[in-house]
């Protein structure tokens, strides 16, 4: 079974020396992953240099990664960022309300969705519970992005996670047409199977067969969370879902089928 992972952090060596590209192409080697969404560093790292410039570079001799940029998001020109991101060649972009400390439905997040969804860039969200006020981040408020701006695709990372389950499941099927099960709404499978580090964002089997009864295999994108997570536990995870209670196609699109057909690119 190809898998194409979603949600791999990468840092340069002097910020992470376990999170350097070459850090996770050992890891994916490891555990039999072939390819891997890339997520450059935020900007509220402190960082000297432009996250996305280094990004793009760093994945030129590497086409089984794919990049995903990131926003200074209370920086200058955000529609600009978004449109350089695009022109990089990078297929998505990393936003986290909490870290990034911005509001889900705050006028330069709105900046940043209407951009995304002219470049046709993909947005994945860190969702569930993450040390910043509630209010930004509640992922009810994700009905609002999905519904103004009815061409962008996006993932809730973590899927709410332990707190927000329900919350995130309500988004994802208040915005699946009833009658062709089309979404643009994508249920992230990242650290969701792990109830001892990963505790606030675990999930378990039955909430996420819970997940694939009242919405659909063809939503969901497993992702991996490297470097947060090493090589036991991402292996861990994809025996999770090999042990779902579906069919090998079905486990195929969670593994990579359906990350691969959102951004448009080859398994």
């Amino acid at each position: 079974m190809k898998i194409f992972a979603n949600h791999a952090h990468v840092f340069r060596r002097d910020q992470r020396a376990d999170g350097t590209v070459s850090a996770l192409l050992e890891v994916m080697d490891k555990t039999g992953i072939e390819k891997c969404v890339c997520f450059a560093p935020f900007y509220e790292w402190g960082l000297d240099y432009n996250p996305n410039l280094w990004m793009a570079e760093e994945l030129k001799a590497h086409p089984e990664l794919t990049g995903f940029g990131v926003v200074d998001i209370h920086g200058q020109d955000l529609a600009g960022q978004v449109r350089q991101i695009r022109e990089l060649g990078l297929k998505g972009i990393k936003l986290h309300p909490a870290f990034q400390k911005f509001a889900i439905d705050g006028p330069e997040a709105f900046q940043v969705y209407a951009a995304a969804q002219e470049a046709g860039l993909f947005l994945s969200f860190h969702t569930g519970v993450h040390w910043h006020r509630i209010k930004d981040y509640q992922p009810l408020l994700f009905d609002e992005v999905a519904w103004n701006f009815p061409d962008l695709k996006f993932s809730m990372e973590h899927v709410g996670g332990y707190c927000f389950f329900n919350e995130a499941l309500a988004v994802i099927l208040n915005n699946r047409a009833e009658e062709t099960g089309k979404c643009n709404v994508y249920a992230g499978l990242t650290s969701v199977f792990d109830n001892d580090r990963n505790r606030f964002w675990y999930l378990g089997q039955e909430k996420v067969r819970t997940l694939l009864h009242m919405t659909s295999d063809e939503l969901c994108l497993f992702g991996l969370d490297f470097p947060y997570n090493n090589a036991e536990k991402i292996t861990e995870a994809i025996e999770e879902i090999l042990r779902l209670p579906i069919d090998e196609d079905a486990k195929q699109r969670i593994l990579g089928g359906n990350l691969a057909r959102v951004l448009g690119v080859d398994l």
